[in-house]
């Protein structure tokens, strides 16, 4: 059986195309082969700068002839069916064959098709894919209508087997598929003919060309870390940056050289980010004073003076690039030192949203809600309102506005400088995390108060305008916020009645929207917000507010369609919203604990729901014991009752839920079943009461052999109507009892 290989040689790949394009290459060949008739046994791609590459094993010759047959309409059907039936199948009338069925005489088409070499089917595929690849950005060059990525320069595509390679016929926009391909640009540019993939391989290796990708980035990363480590220094570890330059040499050429010492007592993260951003260099550090004293560079290509020249060119480049984070690391301590909260008065004039404000708007929101929300996490209210104030002054610097991604971490630094607290310094650098699922969850209680404040008025924000994320598109980073809330939250155990904090922050959102409206109005929303802050949510904030206002002089206009009623409508139903697209976060997040989504749904079911740590806790309980055969089974007996009063109440049109008395119990597992609830009334209550899921479940689940004995001997629909009545009451205890703990009615299985 052959197997095909396929080179495309270009100029240049962006590095962070080729996994993608390599992975494309795979797919798109692959499918249209199997489609047309070709399986195969296994398939790889490649990538470097320069090429795209896809190895195909064990491809038959041809496709396999083919015999399909399809059922057409009646023979007595009209002919206009017929004649068409025929064309869609690809045969005349003629060669319809009438056959008899249990539905009549009914015309069948008999269609074969032969198969076709292999050759024929490569070349249709390969010329389909090259023509339709899906670059993210592509080109034209020249007369041709071709788009590629970079100009395409050749085709190498053949098929081997044990009697030799051959070229498969191909020509796309004047370029035809040969054997021959190239080395490296430099080193080994000369053309020469390849005869199977492994032959291709080592030939490219010999010519400077490393294949695989994983391959370049291993050596990298060994000569790297030997290089370092013949210093006495390590390399800061930057898996992105690896990735990266792994596709922008095809023969990685390893060398380290010295930063200047002028530059040395520049913050690390600033020698990391100048070196990773513009030049693509790996930080070096000593690993006992911290410092980063050294970069390395990936050349393409050996030369005779072992990349002396390189090396000096680089270090030019770096020194300029550095002594302008240096300059400006100096303008903006000076700042620091004599007035940081001119950074902060700066932020209002640096646009957050054209909706939502500018970010000083946003500061303003968040030292609110983080001083509300210092007490829950055990933090200093005023230091948290001293950090929520300078935690993005940083956005005002020079460094960070060449350097971006330093946001936070520079507002550590700068707020050092300035004689602030520790913790409020920390703050400014935590408050963004987490920012992914392996991200560090903060921990200091200060960090956290920021952290979650900021978070939740992005939340609260977007859904006061109404731009939730949609299907696939979240172009604020919702999704990665309410995932930050939730780690926050459980990482450090919080209790936190969040709708709360959400109705709060809501308001605060909906004052600067309606910010044109009138006196009495805007006082108005201010009493709700800190009404909502300081008792609870906003239904019982917005009556007791209105309540109040209503014998003032200058009260706010309450009548129907007024701003105040408009908001009494909208604002409860966007927290609510909210929450729930937390909780489906949550659903998503705790999947990867084995937690199955019907336990979470049962558990979100329950009052408290807003309180993320007291939901987690009761699932994994409840996921526990529903993996028990006593909770297994008890859920089946707890189905059993809840389907038998359901259907007695529909078909009596009552609601027994009146209590059972346990006087009319006749036999002994309906009296042993009475006492079982009791008992286990009083275990579920105490437990609850003292937030022990696990021992609340398990007095449930003992409910198990009571409800079983009792389904097993009793009949609850008799003909004594006073049982019955009795005994349905029975089946409304044992549901009652049951959904105290979670829903059951939402489990699944």
């Amino acid at each position: 059986m052959p197997d095909l290989l396929i080179e495309l040689l270009s100029e240049e790949i962006p590095a962070r195309m080729q996994a993608r394009a390599a992975e494309d290459l795979k797919k798109r060949v692959t499918d249209g082969l199997v489609e047309a008739g070709l399986t195969y046994a296994a398939a790889q791609g490649f990538a470097t700068p320069r090429r795209l590459a896809l190895a195909v094993e064990g491809l038959p010759a041809r496709s396999p002839d083919l015999r399909e047959e399809r059922k057409g309409p009646r023979v007595d059907a009209p002919d206009r069916a017929v004649e068409g039936f025929a064309r869609s199948a690809g045969v005349s009338r003629e060669a319809l064959e009438a056959r008899d069925t249990p539905k009549g005489r009914v015309y069948f088409a008999v269609i074969d098709r032969p198969g076709r070499p292999a050759e024929d089917i490569v070349a249709e595929v390969l010329e389909s894919v090259i023509r339709n690849f899906p670059w993210p950005k592509s080109m034209r060059w020249g007369a041709g209508s071709l788009r590629w990525v970079r100009p395409l320069h050749s085709i190498l595509c053949i098929l081997s087997d044990e009697h030799g390679a051959r070229v498969v016929p191909l020509e796309v926009d004047g370029i035809h598929a040969g054997d021959r391909t190239r080395g490296h640009r430099f080193m080994a540019p000369e053309e020469f003919s390849v005869s199977s993939f492994e032959d291709y391989a080592a030939r490219l290796k010999r010519a400077r060309v490393i294949l695989s990708a994983e391959e370049r980035a291993g050596k990298i990363r060994a000569d790297a870390e030997n290089l370092a480590f013949a210093a006495g220094l390590e390399v800061v570890e930057d898996r992105a940056l690896l990735a990266e330059v792994a596709g922008l040499v095809e023969w990685p050429v390893t060398l380290m050289g010295e930063i200047g010492a002028a530059f040395l007592d520049l913050p690390p993260e600033v020698l990391r980010s100048s070196m990773k951003e513009h030049q693509k260099f790996f930080s070096v550090r000593n690993p006992k004073s911290g410092r980063i004293e050294r970069f390395i560079t990936v050349a393409n290509r050996e030369t005779a003076d072992h990349g002396a020249a390189i090396l000096a060119g680089n270090r030019r480049v770096l020194a300029a690039r550095l002594a302008d984070a240096g300059f400006f690391w100096e303008n903006d301590l000076r700042v620091a030192r004599s007035d940081i909260m001119q950074w902060v008065k700066a932020l209002d004039q640096v646009t957050f949203h054209n909706r939502l404000g500018s970010q000083g708007d946003r500061v303003r929101r968040i030292v609110e809600l983080a001083g509300e929300l210092a007490a829950p996490v055990g933090a200093d209210p005023a230091l948290v309102r001293e950090a929520a104030e300078l935690a993005k002054a940083d956005l005002s610097s020079e460094m960070v506005y060449e350097f971006p991604e330093l946001q936070g971490t520079m507002g550590r630094y700068y707020i050092e400088a300035a004689g602030r607290d520790r913790a409020v310094a920390a703050a400014a650098e935590e408050h963004y995390s987490p920012q992914g699922p392996s991200d560090e969850v903060p921990r200091a209680p200060v960090s956290v108060a920021v952290a979650l404040a900021d978070k939740l008025d992005m939340l609260t924000g977007f859904w006061a305008i109404d731009e939730k994320p949609t299907g696939s598109k979240d172009p604020f980073a919702l999704r990665r916020a309410a995932l930050g809330v939730i780690r926050l939250v459980l990482a450090n155990d919080l209790r936190l009645p969040l709708r709360r904090f959400i109705d709060a922050q809501l308001m605060r959102h909906k004052r600067q929207l309606h910010r044109e409206a009138d006196r009495a109005e805007r006082d108005a929303l201010i009493e709700i917000t800190r009404e909502i802050a300081r008792h609870g949510f906003f239904g019982a904030a917005f009556e007791a507010v209105m309540e109040r206002l209503r014998g003032r002089k200058e009260a706010p206009e309450t009548g129907e369609g007024s701003l105040l009623r408009g908001l009494e409508g909208r604002v409860p139903g966007l927290s609510e919203d909210l929450l729930g697209f937390i909780h489906d976060r949550l659903k998503v997040f705790l999947r990867e604990e084995g937690i199955r989504h019907d336990i979470i749904d049962a558990c979100i079911a329950m009052p408290g729901n807003d309180d993320l740590s007291l939901l987690v806790k009761r699932a994994r309980a409840l996921q526990e014991v529903m993996g028990t055969e006593d909770g297994e089974n008890l859920l089946q007996g707890f189905r059993r009752a809840n389907n038998i009063l359901a259907q007695a109440e529909a078909k009596d049109g009552v609601e027994y839920s009146f209590g059972a008395d346990p006087k009319l119990a006749e036999t002994e597992s309906e009296r042993a079943l009475f006492a079982a609830l009791d008992e286990a009334e009083a275990k579920i209550s105490a437990a609850l009461e003292a937030e022990d899921f696990p021992a609340a479940m398990a007095a449930m689940a003992a409910l198990r052999g009571p409800i079983d004995a009792f389904f097993v001997e009793v009949q609850v629909n008799t003909d004594d109507a006073v049982l019955r009545r009795n005994r349905l009451n029975l089946l409304h205890d044992i549901r009652k009892l049951c959904t105290t703990v979670a829903d059951l009615t939402r489990l699944e299985g």
